[in-house]
């Protein structure tokens, strides 16, 4: 470097445009179920709230209380547009948590539902959300129990933003939880993946692939009690929506120490999904879904659980799309259409924020 242009340049005052991993200020990337995600909650939350019961970093927590096996979940809904193809903020915000439940092999019974709203936001707009949470959570068979409603001022929020948490019962036996992956385990998703985030994506952006994108939000109980109907041994059960199937699957991946291999042919993507992703750059298996779960089952009872998947309406387009392994333990592989093999990692941020 020339001597007079090394007196003016600071490295210290170098930017990149990507989030850096030592952020000392949040960034949209911590919302978005990756690695920053996980970096939040490993070195802020579960320092400060520490416990045995939060360390498991489940869908939901399965707690002992007066004698009954509880699940416990809570999350917040923050999607951008409010209404999109196939759904909702208040159909998202109860299918997430109720699913959040079914995924300890809970039946979740009790929900509640905190709003905040934005000053100036149209009161239609709110009962038409209210009125989209009230027909899930009959169609989820679960209740609204309580809730609770905040007004923020003009410009410092977007719209309405809701919480929802929830609580069913686990029947006595089951332990479904990312530590019991096994290598041999089958991988069976329930069905095409990346419907909901190019959904949110094509009315966001303005974007138009040819046939119109619904998202595929709908709860997911039933489908886990026939799963479980067929062998009450599940190893693990998860719903990909923030960061997609890559995240879910290299979660699992490091709680369990196991590593995963995929095929890629096996994953079922849908045309409209893969025509999208390769027209704006996207890896679909990075793409957040909220109405699929993964399974992690016992090879014996693979074949059975995919039928029983196929069977339900919610499972009609399930496949086995790969194994639990003992090689490259807490790393996905994905074996490619071309005879090859690539590292699917843990996604850094989210490709598309506000998504749920």
């Amino acid at each position: 470097m020339p001597e007079q242009l090394a007196d003016t340049v600071d490295p210290a005052n170098w930017t990149c445009p990507a989030p850096l991993r030592d952020q000392p200020v949040v960034v949209m990337g911590h919302g978005g179920g990756g690695a920053l995600s996980a970096e939040l909650m490993e070195q802020v939350f579960v320092p400060a709230y520490g416990n045995a019961l939060l360390t498991g970093l489940a869908d939901s927590a399965v707690l002992e209380l007066g004698g009954a096996r509880l699940a416990f979940s809570t999350d917040s809904y923050v999607v951008r547009p409010l209404f999109f193809p196939g759904g909702s903020l208040g159909d998202l915000a109860v299918n997430g948590t109720v699913n959040d439940l079914a995924m300890s092999g809970a039946t979740p019974a009790y929900l509640s539902a905190a709003f905040v709203l934005e000053e100036g936001v149209e009161l239609t707009v709110v009962d038409r959300i209210a009125r989209a949470m009230g027909a899930a959570a009959e169609a989820a068979r679960v209740t609204i129990a309580t809730g609770d409603t905040k007004v923020v001022e003009s410009g410092h929020g977007d719209g309405v933003y809701v919480t929802t948490a929830g609580v069913g019962l686990v029947p006595d036996g089951l332990d479904i939880r990312p530590q019991r992956a096994r290598p041999g385990d089958a991988v069976i998703v329930s069905g095409p993946i990346g419907l909901h985030g190019v959904a949110i994506m094509s009315v966001r952006e303005g974007l138009e692939f040819g046939v119109e994108v619904a998202s595929d939000t709908a709860p997911l109980a039933d489908l886990v009690a026939a799963v479980l109907a067929v062998t009450p041994d599940i190893h693990v059960l998860r719903d990909p929506t923030r960061g997609g199937l890559a995240a879910s699957l290299n979660e699992i991946a490091r709680a369990s120490g196991t590593g995963v291999r995929l095929r890629e042919r096996a994953i079922p993507v849908p045309d409209a999904v893969a025509n999208a992703c390769g027209f704006l750059g996207l890896d679909p298996l990075y793409v957040a879904n909220e109405g699929r779960l993964v399974a992690f089952v016992p090879p014996a009872a693979a074949e059975e659980v995919l039928a029983a998947m196929r069977a339900h309406p919610q499972g009609g387009g399930a496949a086995l799309i790969g194994e639990c392994v003992a090689e490259h333990p807490g790393m996905v592989v994905v074996s490619t259409g071309l005879g090859g093999t690539r590292v699917v990692d843990l996604p850094l941020g989210e490709q598309l924020p506000r998504i749920c």
